[in-house]
């Protein structure tokens, strides 16, 4: 079972194209097998929550709230590192904000 805050990496297809990458996600729920992931990136010119190489990050990334996927168990490849409470409470946090705007 994945939980919010876990780090993962998963096939995702991105919105603009049919193509599946890999690449590194945030769990933000999972339910019924579906699991619901926020892309990251490591475009530093994209809006998001930083994500840093001090917090189990590849290099220092964005975690992209406006990059939601719904994905299968059969989509993540592995998991890498949770987030701190902290940066959970954050990504709920910024999450809610999007949710009302």
């Amino acid at each position: 079972m994945h939980k919010l805050g876990e780090v993962v990496l998963a096939e995702v297809q991105f919105t603009d194209t049919f193509e599946v990458k890999t690449r590194p996600a945030v769990v933000l729920f999972e339910e019924y097998n579906n699991i619901v992931v926020a892309g990251v990136t490591s475009n530093q010119e994209m809006n998001g929550i930083p994500l840093l190489k001090k917090e189990g990050a590849i290099k220092d990334s964005i975690i992209k709230l406006n990059y939601l996927f719904t994905i299968s168990e059969k989509m993540i490849k592995k998991s890498l590192f949770d987030l701190s409470k902290e940066k959970k409470e954050i990504v709920v946090s910024e999450l809610i904000k999007k949710l009302r705007e």
